[in-house]
């Protein structure tokens, strides 16, 4: 009786102190009462890192667990399966192909092929993540496997010559688990203004997630939070190629454990909450290529931008924004010199000093699938060439033709 007294009155002087306190802090936010059951489960184990140190399997076999891991039918969906093995694995050569029932129909196999490996931040010790593409039996890539179309493209010999790198920001949501609701905010009730709340909930979540990435081998490039009460912000990169994907998605995967072990509900849409002045969600991504990046390169980002803007529509297609926000316009492509959160695509000050660098491309949305992004960039800015650059090389090569002719 002692011992619940005086939780009584410890809850209850958290309580006063958190009530009559501002609440910029997102200390004080997670300590509201109506915050601290959606997150009791981080703050009884201490920390958000305790998440993920509670299944450490390092001390109690010498055993391996794999946990294969694929993007499922959705498109968005993530989902995996584990498998043990006898002892630890540097290979992706020495994993084996697995398999799973599809879908409620006939021929529905599925084959996962494996294709990279990270750290297990949960298990530890040699257990690994092991991100998977998806096949058919007869070897055709299942729709939703994107990675398949863009490992093409980043094999393409201009393409590696380029070594492309990207930074790809990925914003999420977290939402109570039992409430359609944002969380941190009193059920039912209306928070107004957005500022008040700016990066005020789910810091726990957020610092656990940039961790597990760091144990992962993920370049975790830093975490912000968003404006929306709820709304997080992690950078992926700079990633080579098709990496930069790899790593997004397992990232992805990382938090959605984590958040479900918080009971927090993680959202990835765009426009989550549609009532109100709320903030969309984005994945603003930075791209280079060894032209922008070597001096002089300022010309290779001002034709890379102009057949950007070329091809707006087909980029429209695979990752659009409203235009509210801080986003750019749905129906126009617009670049300005400096990083605008208006414009389509912004040039940040260093590179336009140095005369070389990156551009970022404030397009896709954060439902994003990193393959198409990457690879569709990588493809109009290396690969793919306008009309009047056909024409000029059809003529030039027609003006060689003629002198070779006259000169013998």
């Amino acid at each position: 009786m002692l011992v619940l007294s005086t939780w009584v009155y410890i809850y209850t002087c958290v309580y006063i102190h958190c009530a009559f306190t501002p609440t910029h802090s997102h200390i004080y936010n997670a300590m509201k009462p109506y915050n601290l059951m959606r997150f009791d489960s981080i703050w009884e184990r201490g920390t958000g890192m305790s998440l993920l140190s509670d299944r450490n399997l390092s001390n109690t076999t010498e055993k391996v667990v794999a946990e294969y891991i694929w993007i499922g039918q959705s498109g968005m969906d993530i989902r995996s399966m584990g498998i043990i093995l006898d002892g630890p694995v540097d290979d992706i050569s020495m994993l084996p192909r697995l398999n799973f029932d599809g879908a409620p129909r006939e021929d529905s196999e599925v084959i996962l092929y494996p294709q990279a490996i990270f750290k297990d931040p949960f298990r530890r010790g040699a257990n690994i993540l092991v991100l998977c593409n998806t096949y058919t039996p007869a070897g055709e890539p299942i729709v939703t496997n994107n990675r398949h179309a863009a490992a093409e493209t980043f094999g393409h010999p201009d393409v590696v010559a380029e070594e492309p790198w990207y930074r790809i920001e990925q914003e999420y949501t977290l939402l109570p688990r039992d409430v359609n609701w944002l969380i941190g905010l009193p059920v039912g009730g209306y928070a107004g203004a957005q500022e008040p709340n700016y990066r005020g909930i789910g810091a726990d979540i957020a610092d656990s997630q940039y961790e597990a990435c760091l144990y992962a081998g993920i370049n975790i490039g830093g975490i912000e939070g968003g404006v929306m009460p709820g709304q997080w912000k992690f950078q992926v990169g700079p990633a080579v190629g098709i990496s930069a994907g790899d790593e997004l998605w397992v990232a992805r995967y990382i938090l959605a454990r984590i958040t479900e072990s918080a009971g927090v509900v993680l959202a990835f849409d765009a426009r989550l909450i549609q009532q109100g002045d709320r903030n969309r969600a984005g994945s603003r991504t930075n791209y280079s290529t060894e032209s922008m990046r070597n001096d002089g390169g300022h010309e290779a980002i001002r034709k890379a931008i102009e057949r950007i803007g070329l091809r707006a529509k087909e980029q429209i297609w695979a990752y659009y924004f409203t235009g509210c926000h801080e986003t750019a316009d749905i129906n126009n492509f617009l670049w300005q010199g400096f990083v605008s959160r208006g414009a389509d695509i912004g040039v940040g000050r260093d590179p336009e000093e140095a005369g070389n660098g990156s551009l970022e491309y404030s397009r896709p949305a954060s439902n994003l699938d990193p393959y198409v992004v990457t690879s569709l960039i990588a493809e109009t800015t290396i690969l793919w060439k306008p009309y009047y650059e056909l024409a000029l090389e059809r003529v030039w090569r027609a003006v060689e033709r003629a002198w070779r002719a006259v000169v013998g």
